[in-house]
């Protein structure tokens, strides 16, 4: 979906489809049959952007064999579909039955982390449509904080460095501008936009950016006000924005507030969970830790990384943070000039909510991203964007 800025300029709108894991090229293409393509014909829009996940099985075919981008390039033009931007942070196996700590996997100080970004570029280039020349690509943020160390964050750094070289080199060659965001994620060496600003200064070039995350902002209880205007004080710039909501729990210590969140408690993804306290932020790796012990203080509200529908907050005790993707949506292209004009909705969580509130086909799982998109697209009108046919 594309949107005219006042400014004039157009603002992209996307879903990820990693909530519809496939790790072969076969998959993709059944994901833009059986999921994607549905989607659009539910919102009735002839073109429907997508933030494509790309496995590294998938990958390597594209990069292999130039007859299969070709056929994913048909695909997205006849089923009406169109990807400006990649997520690059799962490497493989994000459908396992259990995925964890793994997504962290291979990390920035490994050559494959390297490779890997570079072929999505590659291929990226390849899939923009003819009238965008600049496509993005969200990673993992440098890596898992227990994978930190000062010979590993320096082999990090010098790697996007190279990263930065070869999409200089791409541009030439393709005409494609594109450009990378370090994810800042809870848990990771770069857990907020506070901890990015001194690695990507560092690094200081502008094709190696940050993608906000709005779930990973709110359950690190940053400020949306705070954190963009120190990105914008240091000239880091916002390559895209991942809108999602966190769990919101507001009286943790109370036992139906337990109960309701160990509902949420569930063996698939890390639901890494926080709490600010008087002496800073506390926090546990996953939400069962935090349930389990007196590991994180009650006394304050408890957020958790778990992407709900934006749409539909969980019933009470809980609630979502979309509040926090309201004000940071409204900073970020609610002003004169865009800060971002790629923006994707990444609610991977779907088959990971409690039982009651799954969808049981794929009919209603295309009717709840239908309307997390209808949510995301009334939120950028009201600021004043036009919806492109």
């Amino acid at each position: 979906m594309r949107f005219r800025h006042p400014d004039g300029s157009t603002v992209h709108l996307a879903y990820c489809t990693n909530v519809h894991p496939a790790e072969t090229f076969d998959g993709v293409l059944a994901q833009l049959r059986d999921h994607c393509e549905p989607v659009r014909r539910r919102l009735g829009r002839d073109r429907l952007g997508i933030g494509l996940w790309l496995a590294k099985d998938a990958t390597a075919t594209l990069v292999s064999d130039p007859s299969a981008l070709r056929t994913l390039r048909t695909e997205l033009d006849q089923r009406g579909l169109e990807v400006v931007t990649l997520n690059g942070f799962p490497y493989e196996g994000f459908g396992a039955e259990e995925v964890k700590y793994r997504v962290y996997k291979p990390d920035w100080a490994d050559p494959e982390r390297l490779e890997h970004t570079t072929a999505l570029a590659r291929l990226l280039a390849g899939l923009l449509p003819d009238d965008v020349t600049e496509g993005t690509i969200s990673t993992l943020p440098l890596a898992w904080r227990t994978a930190a160390g000062p010979e590993r964050l320096d082999a990090s750094l010098a790697a996007l460095r190279t990263l930065a070289e070869r999409l200089d080199a791409l541009e030439e060659l393709t005409g494609r501008s594109l450009r990378i965001g370090l994810e800042p994620e809870p848990g990771c060496v770069v857990e907020t936009t506070a901890d990015a600003l001194a690695p990507l200064t560092e690094i200081g070039h502008p094709r190696i950016g940050i993608c906000v995350d709005t779930c990973h902002l709110a359950t690190s209880f940053e400020d949306p006000h705070t954190a963009l205007d120190a990105l914008t004080a240091h000239g880091v710039p916002v390559v895209k924005t991942q809108l999602s909501a966190a769990l919101h729990a507001e009286q943790p210590h109370l036992p139906e507030v337990r109960e309701a969140l160990a509902a949420f408690d569930e063996p698939r993804f890390l639901h890494q969970t926080r709490t600010a306290t008087a002496a800073g932020l506390r926090g546990t790796d996953d939400l069962g830790e935090a349930l389990a012990g007196e590991h994180l203080p009650d006394a304050s509200p408890w957020r958790s990384h778990f992407h709900v529908p934006l749409h539909a907050a969980p019933a009470a005790p809980l609630t979502s943070t979309l509040p926090v993707l309201r004000t940071t949506l409204t900073r970020l292209v609610g002003g004169p000039v865009p800060l971002t004009r790629h923006l994707e909705v990444e609610t991977y969580t779907w088959q990971a909510l409690p039982p009651e509130l799954r969808p049981r086909a794929r009919n209603q799982l295309a009717d709840g991203i239908a309307a997390e998109l209808t949510l995301a697209r009334d939120l950028l009108t009201d600021l004043g964007l036009k919806e492109l046919p």
